[in-house]
């Protein structure tokens, strides 16, 4: 044990510590350097506003900025932005991110998804009217007939044409409804005491 000591405080061994450690701070400084520009650190892109730009516009742009992107599909359409054009992006406009950094972009789809409708016929106008605003659909007006269900829903159209439930409409859509007026015809009476 006191020869361990001795050799310890040797100047060889010391020599070979100093030159142990020399090596190893050159080895830590030369891995720091090649992580420096392998990673191309403190130089950042800033992320362009690619909102309302076509999908092409935003390629081309995203490529000349020297990033890459992913498209997501978008199942809520904004009439306040074109179709197709870019509703969000992820990272932000603004943000400094590195060089060929993935950005996500959702696309403004072509127009409402459409909703089916529901059953409203002898239904209440306004549990009918509850029904549509549930589904997204809205009444435009309402045309009064004369049938005896006062308020009663006998009929639905949307553009002027007959529709029914279980069709499909754009979300939004607006659509008229027929509803009986409380009255009944001296024809239809007629009608209705011969059965």
């Amino acid at each position: 044990m006191k020869h361990f000591f001795q050799f310890l405080k040797s100047r060889t061994f010391l020599i070979q510590l100093g030159l142990a450690l020399l090596v190893v701070i050159i080895l830590i400084f030369l891995t720091l350097q090649w992580l420096k520009n392998e990673t191309n650190h403190g130089e950042f892109v800033e992320v362009p506003d690619f909102s309302k730009m076509s999908v092409q516009e935003m390629r081309k742009k995203a490529e000349e900025s020297g990033l890459r992107y992913e498209v997501l599909d978008s199942t809520n359409y904004n009439p306040e932005y074109p179709r197709f054009s870019i509703l969000e992006q992820s990272p932000l406009a603004g943000s400094k991110v590195k060089d060929n950094r993935k950005i996500y972009f959702t696309v403004n789809p072509s127009g409402y998804k459409k909703v089916t409708i529901p059953d409203i016929i002898q239904v209440t106008k306004r549990n009918a009217t509850s029904r549509l605003r549930a589904v997204g659909l809205e009444v435009q007006r309402v045309t009064y007939i004369d049938e005896l269900g006062k308020d009663m829903v006998y009929n639905m159209k949307y553009k002027g044409k007959y529709v029914k439930p279980g069709d499909k409409l754009p979300k939004t859509s607006k659509v008229e409804l027929i509803c009986g007026n409380g009255t009944i015809t001296a024809k239809a009476r007629i009608q209705a005491d011969s059965q």
